[in-house]
């Protein structure tokens, strides 16, 4: 299944920057390479979330067991461009059936554990899928769900959806159990999988995932990404953390997506490392996990380095002469926070802003060396006149765009929405004519959503702004609800925060602050305004003027902030005649 732009394959062929690589050819010659180096490592707490104990694989082991996978997805007839369902906590199957679907060219399609019925009808009728690989049950036995019988429930309204295979003990009657099913590892598979192989001829620009986006204002939109893709957006990562073949990587975030798929997927193959799986997000496992597994890197949302830095103690036993880089982003990262690390831990943060669509900007201290400056300002890539060491930079083409008028912002202090072309930018949204067409504007650029302004003494870097959907106007002036968040992770006493409005009779909307207090801690709303209007200087029309102390931040299955939840709930202290 190739959807890619043919004139982007010729384009981008040329340039040497896609190559003739498909994932699984990276994969083969590392076995080759190192057949008894360790590839993947279960989380050392699977029992809380799933069946089976924590398992280590070399990359032999890996390869037999995706031999039997592959053996077992062609004994259920599934065959080159199918389109297969995942919906699988992180561990090591997740490995065993992604490699498989490159080998075999199926189209993969990871989905969030979280997802239940109504996401996945969307899914399940637009991806018209043959087949989903699960777990019987994905939980402890106290809140386990019932995944695979689920699943069968799905199928009854959706005929095409074949088969339903799933791991794990006590498969229910109508799905295949998976381990019970393998075939017998032998001569004859290699054989048959050989001439699979051959037969199905995946190349490097065939789609090897649908990828869906966050959802949290709408449904679900699929991002196809080839092998290029995929591999292209390797050397961000690889490039920006400063890592070495052998790589030792511990991943937190579902492998479902960008920021999962590029950093432990890719990025893996290419290093031919270790990925130590984490099932999201519990943090003294994670803390443990870098103690114990020699980890060379690792991404984490802003919100828990945050934390780590209030309670240093947390930090203790972690090898920073080892682990001197952490990836972050999905939210804008605190000045305090990238400083701090840098100066008390030697640790560098780097500051990633990206998307599912394969818009990608990386703010490494190879390219912003100040910290304080990195938590602001990404390089302005693919503008002429400028020159950065992360290759990828090098690659793609922005350009800042004024959204009233369309007219391109070539000037600092101006906001405008960032654009992306380039090797790392999809084609389209997954049999989605419309939306795709809507995606990219009449130079080809795909529209990010994003917010930016051009900063820098010499006009080089852009600093984000917001989400075009995410701002405040009050009394008519735009209010980055992020710029504030930012701001306020620094505030004492507060561990997490979302800002959104509240209706106002007068000026139209006034700011909330939604707040996560530390342990210990009851901030008021007082001490938000004194420490943006007096610590941190800040225009007073930027001030929260109500606050929603919160228990915890509401989160989708990757990570983002449900603001939708927050603004019904921040509703009711409006004034009464505007909290409907």
């Amino acid at each position: 299944m190739i959807l890619v732009d043919p004139a982007h394959i010729d384009r981008y062929t040329a340039a040497l920057w896609w190559g003739s690589d498909t994932l699984w050819d990276v994969f083969v010659r590392q076995v080759q390479r190192q057949p008894q180096a360790e590839a993947v490592v279960d989380a050392c707490n699977r029992p809380d979330f799933a069946h089976g104990q924590p398992r280590r694989l070399s990359w032999l082991e890996l390869s037999g067991e995706v031999d039997r996978m592959s053996g077992l997805l062609l004994d259920r007839g599934l065959q080159r461009d199918d389109i297969v369902l995942a919906q699988m906590p992180n561990t090591i199957e997740q490995f065993v059936l992604y490699l498989s679907c490159a080998r075999l060219g199926l189209v993969l399609s990871p989905v969030p554990i979280q997802y239940r019925e109504h996401e996945l009808e969307h899914i399940v009728s637009l991806t018209q899928a043959r087949a989903v690989v699960t777990f019987t049950q994905i939980g402890s036995l106290a809140k386990a769900h019932a995944s695979a019988a689920m699943w069968l429930q799905l199928q009854q309204a959706h005929p095409h959806l074949s088969q339903v295979l799933c791991w794990g003990p006590g498969a229910p009657q109508g799905a295949c159990p998976i381990e019970a099913s393998w075939p017998q590892a032998n001569v004859s598979l290699m054989q048959r999988l050989a001439r699979a192989e051959q037969e199905a001829a995946v190349s490097a620009n065939d789609v090897f995932t649908v990828c869906w986006t966050s959802g949290t204002e709408a449904s679900p939109k699929g991002v196809p990404r080839s092998h290029n893709e995929w591999l292209v957006v390797a050397p961000s990562i690889i490039e920006a953390a400063q890592l070495q073949p052998g790589a030792r990587l511990l991943n937190p975030f579902p492998l479902i997506n960008m920021a999962g798929l590029s950093s432990c997927f890719a990025a893996w193959l290419v290093l031919g490392g270790t990925v130590v799986q984490h099932q999201p997000f519990v943090l003294p496992v994670f803390l443990e996990q870098l103690r114990t597994e020699r980890i060379d890197y690792t991404v984490s949302p802003p919100a828990i380095l945050n934390a780590l830095l209030q309670q240093e103690e947390l930090l203790a036993g972690i090898d920073f002469q080892r682990l001197r880089r952490i990836g972050s982003g999905s939210a804008p990262l605190s000045q305090w926070m990238v400083r701090g690390f840098e100066e008390r831990h030697g640790v560098h943060i780097v500051n990633y802003f990206g998307s599912n669509e394969g818009a990608a900007l990386t703010s490494s201290d190879i390219d912003v060396p100040d910290p304080a400056m990195r938590a602001q300002y990404f390089p302005r890539a693919g503008v002429d006149g400028h020159h950065w060491k992360i290759s990828t930079t090098r690659k793609i083409r922005t350009r800042l765009v004024d959204l009233d008028n369309e007219q391109e912002i070539v000037q600092a202090g101006q906001v405008g929405e960032l654009r992306f072309a380039g090797p790392t930018i999809f084609s389209g949204y997954f049999r989605a004519p419309e939306l795709s067409t809507r995606a990219f504007d009449e130079q080809g650029y795909y529209r990010t959503g994003d917010l930016f302004e051009i900063a820098g003494d010499r006009q080089q870097y852009y600093r984000y702004v917001g989400r075009s959907k995410d701002l405040v106007i009050r009394g008519g002036v735009n209010i980055s609800s992020e710029e504030v968040e930012s701001l306020l992770l620094a505030c004492p006493g507060v561990q997490d925060v979302a800002v959104v409005a509240v209706p106002d009779p007068i000026l139209g909307e006034k700011l909330c602050a939604c707040i996560v207090a530390r342990p210990g801690h009851s901030p008021t709303l007082a001490d938000l305004q004194h420490f943006l209007k007096d610590d941190k200087r800040v225009a007073v029309y930027k001030l929260p003027e109500y606050l929603l102390p919160v228990d915890s931040l509401p989160r989708n299955a990757v990570g983002k902030i449900l603001k939708r939840q927050l603004r019904e709930r921040a509703r009711a202290l409006a004034p009464q005649e505007h909290s409907l």
